[in-house]
């Protein structure tokens, strides 16, 4: 299926979509997938300043523990409790209602450094 083209993403699986001057951010499909049943989301909270590659939390499922990384600068303006109450809706629509945080980007230009959707597909391939 190819992943969604309004989306930049990480080498360790984060995506990033701009609305306005914000950055949504969450984690791929492909990730999703590797993890399997999600148990537990420990997220930033608002007003946190983050810096590209900076975790601003973990995951956790049956399988493993993992940290979530930011992919652009910024402070988080919003962290979604939803996820936090119920991990199952990332692995439901982990590039609409399962987004993580949304960030005020201090250095909107960082965008254009992560993977496009093509991009990030071919390295999965490999």
């Amino acid at each position: 299926m190819g992943s969604p083209q309004n989306c930049r993403y990480t080498a360790t699986h984060e995506w990033c979509r701009v609305e306005g001057g914000a950055a949504v951010v969450g984690i791929t499909q492909h990730a999703v997938e590797q993890l399997t049943d999600l148990v537990y989301v420990d997220l930033a909270a608002p007003k946190t300043r983050l810096a590209a590659g900076q975790p601003f939390g973990e995951i956790e499922s049956v399988k493993a523990v993992s940290e979530l990384s930011s992919p652009v600068t910024g402070e988080v303006t919003a962290r979604n409790d939803a996820v936090v109450n119920d991990p199952a809706v990332i692995s439901a629509d982990p590039y609409g209602a399962g987004w993580l945080i949304k960030l005020k980007m201090s250095k909107p230009s960082e965008v254009e450094a992560l993977m496009d959707a093509a991009a990030y597909d071919a390295s999965l391939a490999s």
